[in-house]
């Protein structure tokens, strides 16, 4: 930290690549000081926080700020070629964070290729001074550990490599080695006891456990042998405390959870492993370890006995505990943290999510992916594609034409039953799907409805899908076809969870609604990384307002160029 005055924060950071050794192989890594993961920011609600990011790094980044609102400052929100151009190597910007009702756990990654495999970090944002957590009578009754970040780890192969060689072959992208907590596999992988991941804890205590899933292509279960948890919030938004087993954090997503150290005083194992919704395709089949120890217990139990596995950490393919855990998510909805569902909506989307092949046209191209063809991946059959060589903001700020178009559908070109994995392998409906930067605009205060609708088009799946700049409630969700004459009654408008990343469940639909007044250009994307680069994106644009506070703020000077 630079400087601090009572409402801003300042930091410096430099992109750089550091050598780590981990699963017994030494790689170099591209990381933010030096750090993997990287630095965590502690701001209060309300505090603004400047990143001045330098690149030191081999190509060219971005850092995205994500959960945070950003009111009418789309300009550092960060993902390439969507509100900005990237940061080049040697090359500087500021981002310029604006905390506003967020409260609680977010975090910080690249928006540039595969890069946030290994550049990101927390951001917790505490309450206001002279404001307490709802969930604790009074600071002194609970201490909090560091963050718990889950992620993914390639032994052999950078991650923006494999990238690279999916797009030349049009096949998958090759899955992880391994999940790991805080960068770390754990020691029940070869070479990395030493590194393994310790956490101590005095017995009567309460801990307050933030948990991120950084992962690029894995939703996660965690969960703690021997303790079970109180969930008190998601996406720094407060929720209805309720006790569970384990955690199911989608990719993106964050947990506020207590954990009161009530053990018997041995060594217990914290532990991640994937949620794959779809094992018709390769995963990792890994979990990820640290290890829990009550400080306050004799040595003896300490060290003479091996840590407790969580028993109750469900298996990689059980959606049902899933879907479980999400549906058991609610707002706090309390006077002091109130919300404000949109009883109606202005404007309504269905927006299909299908893995999808583009044919192999390329000159001299040999395409290895499924029937000959290119993967792809889309948002109501389009299958969104970067400019190559301007942003969407400054184009729409600019006046400039030619860089996107304002035509995406409110709804896919036919209907069908899209859970029905037999649809597509008759013929019925076709596989391919066509590239287009197609755009949304709305209008500036609009109640918005989206529901997302999972296809079997090539495997159905849960996808988080993730919405830039706004937190919207997800006020439905179930499994087959959304039902537009029955599904919208059993809505949930009195408390539903208040996300910026929703685990749409596998064969199934959730329905999310928020208003649209944060004026600017907001990408809407799926959070598993090789599906954004296949396509399966869109954008907001969301107009000004009539008040000069309803208006998109001018952007810094400093704006990257493409």
């Amino acid at each position: 930290m630079v400087g601090r005055r009572a409402w801003l924060l300042s930091f410096a950071w430099q992109i750089e690549k550091v050598d780590v050794t981990k699963l017994c192989r030494q790689r170099s890594i591209l990381t933010v000081n030096g750090q993997f993961p990287g630095p965590t920011i502690r701001a209060r609600r309300g505090d603004v926080v400047v990143v001045n990011v330098r690149n030191h790094g081999d190509k060219n980044i971005t850092i995205h700020w994500h959960g945070v609102d950003q009111p009418r400052n789309p300009w550092s929100d960060g993902p390439e070629y969507i509100t900005q151009c990237p940061i080049q190597p040697g090359a500087a910007f500021a981002y310029r964070v604006i905390l506003s009702q967020e409260e609680g756990t977010l975090w910080w990654h690249a928006h540039t290729g595969f890069d946030r495999a290994t550049v990101h970090g927390a951001i917790v944002v505490l309450p206001k001074h002279g404001t307490a957590f709802p969930f604790v009578q009074s600071a002194t009754a609970m201490e909090e550990m560091p963050p718990i970040i889950l992620g993914e780890w390639w032994r052999n192969d950078d991650a923006n490599q494999l990238l690279e060689d999916a797009v030349r072959t049009g096949r998958d992208v090759k899955p992880s080695d391994a999940t790991t907590i805080n960068g770390e596999p754990g020691d029940l992988f070869p070479c990395s006891k030493p590194g393994t991941v310790r956490v101590r804890v005095e017995r009567g205590k309460t801990y307050l456990l933030r948990v991120i899933n950084a992962g690029l292509t894995n939703d996660m279960f965690f969960a703690v042998a021997g303790h079970r948890l109180t969930v008190v919030a998601t996406d720094a938004r407060y929720a209805k405390p309720f006790p569970v087993d384990h955690l199911m954090v989608a990719s993106g997503q964050t947990v506020d959870a207590l954990l009161h150290a009530a053990g018997d005083g041995g060594r217990y194992y914290m532990a991640a492993r994937a949620f794959a919704s779809n094992t018709n395709v390769d995963f990792n089949n890994s979990t990820a370890t640290s290890i829990v120890e009550y400080a306050d217990a004799p040595p003896a139990a300490r060290q003479g006995r091996p840590p407790v596995f969580p028993a109750t950490l469900p298996a990689v393919d059980d959606a049902a505990a899933a879907e479980a855990y999400t549906a058991r998510l609610r707002s706090l909805a309390s006077e002091a943290h109130p919300i404000d569902v949109p009883a109606r909506a202005d404007e309504r989307l269905l927006v299909t999510m299908a893995v999808n092949l583009l044919p192999c046209v390329a000159q001299n191209a040999t395409c290895t992916g499924p029937r000959g063809g290119r993967l792809a991946a889309s948002l109501n059959n389009v299958s969104f594609q970067n400019p190559p060589a301007a942003d969407i903001l400054g184009a729409y700020y600019r006046g400039r034409s030619g860089v996107y178009d304002a035509d995406f559908p409110n709804g896919p070109p036919s209907l069908f039953n899209f859970t029905d994995p037999g649809i597509p392998a008759a013929g019925l409906v076709g596989p391919f799907t066509e590239r287009g930067t197609r755009v949304k605009v709305l209008e500036h205060g609009a109640a918005v409805e989206v529901v997302f609708q999972d296809t079997a088009v090539l495997g159905t799946e849960s996808h988080p899908m993730h919405l830039h700049g706004f937190s919207f409630y997800v006020v439905g969700r179930g499994l087959g076809n959304f039902d537009e004459a029955r599904d919208p009654a059993g809505y949930n408008l009195v408390d539903p969870p208040r996300q910026n990343t929703v685990a749409v469940p596998k064969g199934g639909w959730a329905a999310i609604r928020f208003r649209a007044t944060n004026p600017g250009v907001w990408f809407m994307h799926c959070h598993f990384d090789r599906h954004v680069v296949w396509g399966m994106d869109t954008v907001f644009i969301v107009k000004d307002g009539k008040a000069p506070q309803a208006k998109m703020m001018q952007p810094p000077p400093n704006m990257p160029k493409c």
